[in-house]
């Protein structure tokens, strides 16, 4: 055989081993499916629905775990506050320049000209049923529903920033009374917050049926036709897409010194899970456990990425501005210089009370179209057929802006760690799943609960940050990794403060000190 070919132990392997592998092997299998027996569209819809609810069950308490110990850990309010309020300008920057792009674009390609569609024609009624009869909510209600009825009910309702609000008030209430009048609260949320990344572990292994559902849903459901019918208006918006993103990739590398490419291929499993179940949601866990080991810091991961899911939707941005300017000239509408200016101020307010509404999108453009008042709101109705297809599209660009937003801001503040993040991109530090290790704070070793030490044979993965009060030392001790009485442990020299031990569980072979 070839050197050049691949043997098949080795091709077995990778898909046993590697969740990129199995992912995309699901993508493929589940487009040829849905293509051949497209009546099983509905029959493999659950497999895809039941793995976003059980990635949606940890979303809330995980992200208050981060949350929490990233303020503790961090010892300064106000430095959380400075994430806050640098990310928010961040993200309506971002945004704003995603809904010019969109535009610009819309009217230079002009996606819907020719058409003719007659208004009346079209059935208003489906948008409804779409959006299930809801509205987005106004300035006022996004701010009020922002802020929790209830601890439990923020948790029930799985609505993220209330969770972030409790997060903050909880984060602050730690660092106001002290280690010492609550030294158990902050190690019983750390502890949580492993448990809860162990069972992100285990959900991920269902990813590849996810997609697979997913996709014959896809395929089967909508058809491959509809590219046929909207494939101006599918490549456009790709198109423009994909301009946006080496914008970013370009003010990510000004900012920070990182490669955006890099980073895609770092997260490449995320990212086509993502697009094959578009759903940002399902790699929230994975993309906060990448982050962190690529040096941002806790609080700003914390804060920055889930802020983003309600504030920062470049991928939308971009389909709002150019679904409006396609519909208005399918419909032979042509819309003056104000008129657009008026679409961008419109949108940059509604796109921000997307997030967890039933079919935003067609609610965003109908209340676009109603303050123009020259758009039928019916014609939205046009948009019905390839607004699933454009999932794809707007999760992988919001996803990926939400990224780079983490990594701009963490630098804005000081919180990234640049060097860390650029052997991690470049695979000097492999990534190490946080189901369950033990990782020493700005030491460079990591021992494994159940594999091998990551000392053993393999590059050190570190996490940089500050220690928590209750192990903080103003000097650190270069020990040896110690075993409990008749528990063996494979030694490892790690940067420690003194007097810390490993917990028995996490050791495996003959403690001795490694010289």
């Amino acid at each position: 055989m070839p050197p050049s070919v691949p043997s098949p132990r080795r091709v077995a392997r990778t898909l046993r081993t590697s969740l990129f592998a199995q992912v995309a092997c699901a993508l493929v299998l589940g487009i040829v499916v849905g293509r051949l027996w497209p009546d099983t569209a509905t029959a493999f819809q659950p497999l895809g629905d039941g793995f976003v609810r059980l990635i949606k069950t940890v979303i809330a308490p995980l992200v208050f775990c981060v949350v929490v110990v990233g303020i503790a850990k961090a010892g300064n309010l106000k430095a959380f506050g400075r994430i806050g309020l640098k990310a928010l300008v961040w993200f309506e920057v971002a945004s704003t320049v995603a809904l010019l792009i969109g535009l610009i674009a819309a009217n230079v390609v002009g996606p819907g000209s020719g058409m003719n569609v007659d208004p009346s024609k079209l059935d208003a009624s489906a948008i409804d049923s779409k959006t299930a009869g809801g509205s987005l909510p106004s300035t006022t209600e996004f701010i009020l529903d922002a802020l929790p009825q209830s601890a439990v009910g923020a948790f029930a309702e799985n609505s993220l920033l209330q969770v972030l609000v409790l997060a903050c008030l909880t984060g602050a209430a730690l660092l106001h009374l002290g280690t010492t009048k609550v030294p158990k609260i902050l190690p019983a949320i750390e502890q949580a917050q492993d448990v809860i990344f162990a069972i992100v572990g285990f959900v991920m292994k269902l990813a590849p049926l996810a997609v697979f559902g997913a996709m014959v849903h896809l395929v089967g459901e909508y058809g491959l036709g509809v590219m046929k019918t909207y494939g101006k208006l599918i490549i456009l918006c790709y198109a423009v897409a994909l301009v946006f993103l080496a914008l970013l990739a370009v003010a990510l590398k000004l900012v920070t010194g990182l490669s955006l490419w890099k980073f895609v291929r770092y997260t490449r499993e995320e990212l086509l899970l993502a697009l094959g179940t578009a759903s940002s949601e399902t790699v929230m866990p994975r993309m906060m456990q990448k982050l962190r080991q690529a040096g941002a810091r806790d609080d700003a991961v914390g804060l920055v990425l889930p802020t983003g899911y309600s504030f920062n939707l470049d991928g939308a941005s971009i389909y709002l501005s150019i679904g409006t300017l396609f519909i208005a000239q399918a419909v032979g509408v042509d819309l003056s210089l104000s008129r657009q200016i008026t679409v961008v101020l419109v949108l940059m307010l509604t796109s921000k009370g997307m997030a967890g509404v039933p079919g935003s999108a067609f609610l965003a453009l109908s209340a676009t179209a109603s303050s123009l008042g020259v758009i039928p709101a019916g014609a939205v109705a046009l948009l019905l057929g390839v607004d699933r297809i454009m999932d794809s599209m707007r999760v992988v660009t919001n996803l990926l802006g939400n990224c780079v937003a983490v990594f701009a801001v963490s630098r804005w503040e000081g919180a990234l760690d640049a060097e860390r993040a650029k052997k991690v991109l470049d695979g000097e530090i492999t990534f190490v799943e946080e189901d369950g290790p033990f990782v020493v704070e700005g030491g460079p070793s990591v021992v494994e609960a159940d594999g091998p030490s990551v000392a053993q044979g393999g590059p050190s993965v570190e996490r940089d940050g500050p220690l928590e009060s209750a192990l903080a030392e103003p000097e650190s001790a270069e020990a040896p990794v110690t075993a409990q009485p008749g528990v063996t442990a494979q030694a490892a020299r790690v940067d420690v403060p003194a007097q810390v031990d490993v917990p028995a569980q996490m050791v495996k072979e003959p403690a001795s000190e490694v010289s």
